[in-house]
């Protein structure tokens, strides 16, 4: 099977973070979870008590990020989701961990999801999805992801944070959040995880066709 790049994009809780691992795994390629790395920034930079918002700061921590610090289990807490929000709006941190992403695809292809890979990263990418749902869908989900790790918090201080994480990767002058210009736009807002799958896999089944 030929090596593809697969790029896929989309805000929080959209689902691409579970269709991309379907992806990879019916594909037989690596995956990537780009946001994953800048949460390793952020842990970083709040493990030394350091500000987020800091670029100096962040940029020294984004530049010494090694792949032991994606296997933390600390990285998926409402702290680190605004804290990973600002360090992502800083064009040092971005400019640092985009070797990191390219490397990872280089020789066998991959899966990536993010903010900005079929825009920034892979602008040439075979497959370039770009995965979104309501505010309200994506609240539902995060805030019983949220339940599920006994984490105290309200579905309407959930939805408060993604909301404020759109605006953030919306309006950012480094990479803003958008579709790639040829991207499939996927809405699973009335969609389950099968039903998601179904369509992209059908849309790499015919980047693959064509060779």
């Amino acid at each position: 099977m030929k090596r593809i790049v697969i790029a896929i994009d989309g805000p929080a809780a959209s689902g691409k973070g579970t269709l991309a691992r379907r992806l990879a795994a019916a594909f037989n390629l690596p995956y990537l979870d780009t946001g994953l790395l800048y949460r390793v920034v952020a842990r970083r930079v709040l493990d030394h008590g350091g500000d987020p918002a800091d670029a100096i700061t962040a940029t020294r921590h984004a530049r010494g990020l090694g792949r032991l610090d994606l296997e933390r289990g600390d990285l998926r807490t409402p702290e680190v989701d605004l804290a990973a929000s600002a360090v992502a709006s800083i064009p040092g941190v971005r400019a640092a961990l985009l070797d990191f992403q390219r490397a990872f695809a280089l020789h066998a292809g991959a899966v990536l999801d993010g903010r900005d890979i079929g825009t920034i990263v892979f602008p040439e990418a075979d497959v370039k999805l770009f995965i979104t749902a309501t505010l309200d869908v994506r609240a539902a989900r995060r805030f019983a992801e949220r339940q599920a790790q006994h984490v105290a918090t309200t579905l309407s201080a959930v939805r408060d944070d993604l909301a404020a994480r759109d605006d953030a990767d919306r309006t950012r002058k480094a990479a803003p959040l958008r579709p790639a210009d040829d991207a499939h736009i996927l809405d699973t807002s009335c969609m389950d995880a099968n039903r998601a799958f179904a369509a992209a896999a059908d849309w790499v089944n015919q980047a693959l066709a064509k060779g």
